[in-house]
């Protein structure tokens, strides 16, 4: 298991994001100048940016509202997603299932949560958490509710919750269950350890 510690230690600078400033010039264009991740006189890199051209690699700083539809009543997004009211309840949102490490739950009293800090380390026991979710997610299901489930990103953790329920409850292979959760959420990504355990997951 990291320790914090060991987890600040092992930080080195070059993770250090470049900084990114975005410039809009007089005339209206747009301009995004990038230093290197040293904080130092590094080279500026001056990029033009299009109207409604992405930016991929500052589009971690973008809310990611994006909301897979597994089943009419399983939704799988990130935190992002869980702190937008206007997502939630385009989505009919009814219930939260947070299996997230640190992220507080915004709207207790419109609805039904159920949190448990999961931490996404390839040796933490993820299938030992898939009872106990399954029964919130059949929960909101008999309620005829919508359940949304999440972690920070929507990769990792919640999607494996996802895939596990599938296997679950509905007796899908790992294979079928990951496709069908990748396909209505394409970041979906298990860390190693999880994908491993959810390979050989034997309901």
């Amino acid at each position: 298991m990291h320790s914090l510690s060991q987890e600040i230690q092992g930080f080195s600078k070059a993770r250090l994001k470049k900084q990114c400033t975005h410039v809009t010039t007089v005339t209206g264009r747009k301009l995004l100048e990038r230093r290197g991740g040293d904080g130092g006189e590094g080279e500026v890199e001056v990029e033009e940016l299009k109207e409604g051209g992405g930016y991929g690699f500052v589009e971690d700083n973008s809310l990611d509202l994006r909301v897979g539809v597994v089943r009419p009543f399983l939704l799988l997004a990130s935190q992002d997603a869980a702190h937008d009211i206007d997502t939630l309840q385009r989505h009919k949102v009814s219930h939260v299932l947070n299996v997230a490490y640190g992220v507080t739950n915004l709207f207790p009293d419109q609805l039904i949560y159920k949190t448990l800090q999961i931490l996404d380390l390839p040796d933490t026991d993820i299938t030992s958490y898939l009872g106990e979710c399954s029964s919130f997610i059949d929960q909101a299901q008999e309620q005829g509710g919508v359940v949304l489930v999440h972690c920070n990103a929507g990769v990792s953790r919640s999607s494996s919750i996802v895939i596990g329920y599938l296997m679950l409850r509905e007796g899908l292979s790992f294979n079928d269950a990951y496709g069908k959760v990748k396909l209505a959420r394409p970041s979906t990504r298990p860390n190693p350890g999880f994908y491993q355990q959810l390979q050989t997951y034997k309901p």
